[in-house]
């Protein structure tokens, strides 16, 4: 796959969540098929490895292996994919990178050092450092509200003045205020922001979305993000009841029963219905009760309804 400049990396990328079996051993049959559907619905393109794929908690044996599905699966099918290289230490993170060369990605996915926060100076190097170790490979920084630095549009500027080879960023986004900064700072980087927000985002020049729209249906985010492009209010529209969704019915999952953002991600795939990933969390986090896929299903139907797959 030829690797994508800041231009190229743009729309719906859908994250290829991780299937465990009750042993807690990685099922790749059901990744495979996973991949395979997230193709079939037309995606932008497939990241692996993000906080959904639970990069965090892979051996380095598993961690190769769904790096090679999801290139071998995306490159028969001509589907541009980023693979998320992404590890709390920089020495391991380094190390996946130069293993996933020879896949080609498009791009790769990084986060910065996690254990204690990093100076601008520190993130300098590090970035640095990855990109001598990928050349010709753009680097797009994961920099989630979690991050133990979360950094400004005019911190990211700095980062890409500083190392070229960065040529994308996944934020969680922000008011008028931080999207003026971003247009001022960061305009010239592949930017994505949250993806139940993804019309807005567009409106104010954003590139796209690692989309948790995509976790709830991939075929309806893809169809959803076409429309942003010939009728924004009626996108905006559908952004209106997708907010209203997330906000109000799975991020209290998070702020108020305290589970890894992942696991809402599952939550989402079962309520749309469109893969058979199941709601499995690996050691030690939880998983939301499949019991809650039930209760909120009829919501996101009466809700949004384009995001919901049909009964059988």
């Amino acid at each position: 796959m030829n690797a994508l400049d800041a231009d190229a990396i743009r729309g719906n990328w859908a994250t290829l969540l991780l299937a465990w079996n009750e042993d807690e051993s990685l099922d790749l049959h059901r990744v495979g098929e996973a991949i395979d559907r997230m193709i079939s619905f037309g995606v932008d393109g497939i990241y692996s490895c993000g906080t959904a794929g639970e990069f965090h908690t892979l051996t380095e044996p598993e961690f190769d292996a769904v790096s090679t599905l999801l290139a071998t699966r995306c490159e028969q099918a001509h589907v541009p994919f980023q693979i998320g290289v992404s590890h709390m230490s920089a020495q391991v993170s380094r190390e996946r990178l130069k293993r996933v060369i020879a896949l080609a990605p498009s791009a790769v996915q990084v986060i910065l050092p996690d254990w204690y926060p990093v100076t601008l100076e520190e993130a300098i190097a590090f970035l640095h450092g990855m990109a001598e170790s990928a050349p010709g490979i753009g680097l797009v920084l994961y920099n989630p509200p979690h991050a133990k630095r979360v950094l400004s549009p005019e911190e990211i500027g700095v980062l890409s003045r500083s190392v070229p080879s960065l040529v994308g960023v996944k934020t969680a986004g922000g008011d008028e205020v931080w999207y003026e900064a971003m247009r001022k700072h960061i305009g010239h980087l592949s930017v994505f922001v949250p993806g139940h927000r993804l019309a807005t985002g567009v409106g104010e020049g954003a590139s796209g979305a690692y989309s948790n729209a995509a976790c709830l249906h991939p075929g309806a985010a893809q169809a959803w993000y076409r429309q942003m492009q010939t009728d924004l209010d009626g996108a905006l529209e559908v952004e209106s009841r997708l907010c209203e969704f997330i906000v109000g019915h799975i991020v209290p999952f998070i702020t108020e029963g305290g589970y890894c953002p992942g696991a809402c991600d599952r939550l989402l795939a079962g309520i749309g219905g469109w893969a058979d990933v199941g709601y499995r969390m690996r050691w030690p986090y939880r998983a939301i009760p499949e019991h809650e896929v039930e209760r909120l299903r009829p919501i996101a139907q009466s809700l949004i309804p384009e995001f919901v797959a049909p009964s059988p």
